[in-house]
């Protein structure tokens, strides 16, 4: 057999399979199928003289023959797949279909308002802070509400919810959008896992008034949630117990108002274990209503009238500091008896709803004494000092002067005042009225030797008007009512001969922190002698900020003196 021969028929046949390929591929870029080959189309095509390079053509593989010559070709344009990403030839050994749709779903462009809030979700968890702010401000030109149709996506019951308290549509019967209004809506899913009692759902007890309303919107979603227990170490194994996940609520609102009662900080810290207990933390009236009248740390322990005297003791006719009071008696009323005053629950009972929307509005922003720790103020100021007179000096020393002032509220309606240079670290664990005498010597209590023993109490709507106000309002004999709000500390002075009075006022420091600050409105002295009053400048005072001592009782016993143990 002749070479020559072979070689050209060989030719001819790559170059017909060339004709073909450039036909089908001119085809499918124009969109037109392939024309068939003529029979002169290919005589002519294998007629032309080609050379081959190399000097052994046999040797060349057919498969590299085809490489090349598609190669060599410069009008030849990859095919275009429309809406499928990137095409990928083949598919690797450890890749699923999920895998492909996500790889897929990924590498593919957002459109709609809702695919790029998905992707601004999927960055900003990915850490992308800056691509998916981007995405949202996209998200949001498209569509205003994009929020909720991800909410309605991917958190079902809640919109659900919504819809079935949303009145019904409008529109036509034979609209879309009235079919989807008319349609039935699916329950929430996971209502009482527990298969408890079926007084266990009821939201009586429950109320979410008070709050803002994105704060509410995400509570509510708590409530269709349970307690869930800890996950199964492995797939096969069993889920560890959890008792409190079958509990009915009402047991655990009983368990949760005898932690409150007992300690209040674990009771709020509570609401960080699950949503769930968030809520109910939140929500749960009948626990708050139990903390804003109870005397551990409600209203109940308050004290709006002086309940004893300076020095501590019962209050009789012969009280001394009684004109401080307020009270005046009336010589024309001794025949008729005076009427019993309201207690102090029933008259806060009183402020819900009118004033206080819920119980645990009026526990948080009605003003009130903290027993659990004690008020400090902390004074620092400059003063010039003096220069050597023998000292050749461009400059006069400058003194920073820092003081404190410490109080200290008992439940007796007894209180301490402490006015000392030293800190807090060597007064709190002694400020008790046991350390309060004058053998001190060298022991660590001997800042306590200018503790000044009170009472206090607060203005209220029971309060009686005062007729000696010493900031003046009393002077001209008009009795003006006292508003609430107003803290009113009376002690003892340097001397028996004085006594000294502060006024002060609730206010809020800190983020979330309600009424943990006490603010200055007057400071005097009186004069027993002569029976005037003086008034101390507060240019440098500071305000009283609260810190909780955990070595402080909550009990009615304690009476400001150290448990022994």
């Amino acid at each position: 057999m002749d070479p020559n021969n072979v070689s050209t028929n060989t030719e001819a046949e790559l170059e017909s399979f060339r004709q073909k390929w450039r036909d089908e591929v001119t085809a499918r870029t124009k969109g037109k199928a392939p024309a068939a080959s003529t029979p002169a189309k290919n005589a002519a095509f294998s007629s032309k003289p080609h050379t081959i390079k190399g000097s052994a053509p046999d040797a060349v593989p057919h498969g590299h023959v085809r490489q090349r010559s598609v190669e060599d070709v410069d009008e030849v344009t990859p095919y275009t797949y429309r809406d499928l990403g990137e095409k990928q030839h083949g598919r690797r050994l450890d890749e699923t279909s999920a895998q492909t749709a996500a790889a897929l779903a990924a590498s593919r462009e957002p459109t709609s308002a809702l695919e790029h809030y998905e992707k601004a979700v999927e960055k900003e968890t990915q850490g992308s802070l800056g691509d998916s702010v981007n995405l949202y401000r996209k998200a949001f030109k498209l569509d205003s509400k994009v929020h909720e149709v991800y909410k309605a996506k991917h958190f079902p019951p809640s919109y659900f919810k919504k819809l079935q308290g949303a009145p019904p549509s409008s529109t036509t019967p034979g609209s879309s959008s009235s079919t989807r209004a008319t349609a039935p809506l699916p329950k929430p899913h996971d209502v009482n896992p527990s298969n408890a009692s079926v007084t266990v759902p009821n939201t009586a007890h429950h109320s979410l008034t008070g709050l803002s309303s994105t704060l509410q919107s995400l509570i509510s979603e708590f409530s269709v949630l349970s307690i869930q227990g800890e996950p199964p170490p492995t797939d096969l194994s069993p889920p560890p117990p959890c008792p409190i996940s079958i509990i009915p609520e009402e047991i655990l609102a009983e368990i949760l108002e005898h932690l409150a009662t007992k300690d209040l900080a674990s009771f709020i810290r509570l609401a960080q274990v699950c949503k769930r207990l968030a809520y109910l933390v939140v929500t749960e009236d009948r626990v708050w209503k139990r903390l804003a009248l109870g005397h551990e740390y409600g209203f109940a322990a308050m004290h709006y009238t002086f309940s004893c005297q300076v020095d501590g003791k019962p209050l009789g006719d012969d009280d001394e500091g009684g004109h401080l009071l307020g009270s005046s008696s009336d010589d024309t009323d001794d025949f008729d008896p005076p009427l019993p005053a309201p207690s102090i629950t029933a008259l806060t009972q009183t402020l819900v709803p009118k004033v206080y929307p819920t119980y645990r509005t009026l526990f948080r922003q009605r003003p009130r004494i903290r027993f659990n720790g004690c008020y400090i103020s902390t004074v620092n100021y400059t003063r010039p000092g003096q220069s050597s007179p023998t000292s050749v000096t461009w400059n006069s020393p400058i003194h920073i002067v820092t003081y404190y002032r410490y109080l200290r509220f008992l439940r007796d309606g007894t209180c301490i005042s402490l006015l000392t240079t030293s800190e807090p670290a060597d007064v709190v664990p002694y400020l008790y009225i046991e350390h309060m005498h004058k053998s001190h010597g060298a022991l660590p209590s001997a800042p306590m030797k200018d503790a000044l023993l009170g009472r206090w109490r607060l203005t209220g709507p029971d309060s009686p008007p005062s007729s000696t106000d010493p900031s003046g309002n009393g002077e001209d004999g008009n009795e003006a009512e006292e508003k609430e709000g107003t803290l009113i500390v009376e002690t003892a002075g340097a001397t028996p001969k004085y006594m000294y009075k502060m006024v002060l006022n609730f206010g809020s420091a800190g983020r979330g922190a309600k009424n943990n600050k006490l603010n200055w409105q007057g400071y005097w002295s009186y004069n027993r002698l002569t029976d005037d009053w003086g008034a101390f400048g507060l240019k440098n005072d500071r305000p009283f900020y609260w810190s909780r001592v955990k070595s402080y009782g909550m009990g009615w016993d304690e009476g400001g003196v150290k448990k022994q143990k």
